[in-house]
């Protein structure tokens, strides 16, 4: 009896000590560790809130750009960190796919909290205008006369390979992915001709395709996104079932205070209401979500799901 008084006692304890934590959060800077180079979609995103939480949480927001490895470094420092709420993680859907192609020191969906939905975007299929293409159609006649046409991607093996590859597949035609280390270098290749082909997250190339530098042949998502109403989606473009979003969002460390959690949760959805961060996140190419830490983890673990079936079907393998 006394025993159980006892560890009673020292749950209550604990649970003590990491309300005061969450009530205390924050007193001094946090950083935002960002897995890939600055000028990406994911990027931009913490850029925007952070910006805002500077604000409203009267703590400077330091953003932290630490690529390599398809965002596992990124990754498994953030998932190495300590548990306080003073380091958090702003990823892509990488890490749903990433534990089915690569090897990982850690086991993402146990060692990370999903606190909330930043944003979603499509992945665009961008073509130079060398290439003298202008449609899904004409590209797929192209393919069949020069197989092997080389795609650039912003990372390795992730969402924008994969979808190029779903795409060849239903297509019936060859294609051959050039992998960099972020969106930002993909698509300086991809204006100077260098490579012919993108399959890249839509937010660093909408100024070129307004411009007429790049020519979008489709996009991923279900529906035509607000920010690309004029470019047909890869459904519309007769390859049915191809649907796939990128999103971005915002992990703590397992273990981290559910009340700061929480708070870091409503304190983002406030940013996201605001018209200033909206606008920044649409002009980006990205549309802004925000919600439940409980929807965000539903979306994660069923993409892991589908990351999964993906690999399986297109024999997708890290080089």
């Amino acid at each position: 009896m006394v025993k159980m008084r006892l560890v009673v006692a020292f749950v209550a304890l604990v649970a003590a000590i990491a309300s005061a934590k969450a009530q205390d959060w924050p007193s001094r800077p946090i950083r935002f560790i960002v897995p890939f180079p600055a000028g990406g979609s994911t990027d931009v995103g913490a850029r925007l809130v952070g910006e805002y939480l500077s604000h409203s949480l009267r703590q400077q927001i330091v953003v932290e750009n630490k690529s390599g490895a398809n965002g596992n470094i990124g990754i498994e420092t953030a998932a190495k960190a300590t548990a306080d709420g003073y380091t958090v993680l702003v990823t892509t859907d990488a890490l749903s796919s990433n534990p089915h192609v690569y090897k990982m020191n850690i086991d993402p969906l146990r060692e990370f909290a999903p606190v909330i939905q930043l944003s979603r975007q499509p992945i665009v299929l961008a073509a130079h205008p060398s290439l003298g293409v202008t449609s899904i159609a004409e590209l797929i006649a192209l393919a069949k006369q020069q197989p092997g046409l080389r795609y650039a991607t912003g990372s390795g093996v992730g969402a924008q390979h994969m979808v190029a590859q779903w795409f060849a597949s239903i297509a019936g035609i060859k294609l051959e992915q050039v992998p960099y280390r972020g969106g930002a270098p993909a698509l300086n290749d991809l204006i100077a001709g260098h490579v012919k082909l993108g399959s890249l997250g839509s937010t660093p190339l909408i100024p070129h395709h307004k411009a007429g530098t790049l020519r979008f042949l489709a996009q991923s998502t279900e529906r035509r996104s607000p920010t690309l109403p004029d470019v047909p989606t890869y459904q519309e473009a007769g390859m049915n079932g191809l649907v796939l979003d990128q999103w971005v969002g915002v992990f703590v460390p397992a273990g981290t205070a559910p009340g700061i959690a929480a708070r870091l949760n409503a304190e983002i959805n406030k940013a996201l209401a605001e018209s200033a961060v909206r606008d920044g996140f649409l002009q980006s190419g990205q549309e802004p979500v925000g919600g439940s830490a409980e929807a965000f983890s539903r979306l994660v673990r069923g993409d892991f799901v589908t990351y999964a079936r993906l690999v399986k079907e297109l024999n997708v393998k890290a080089e």
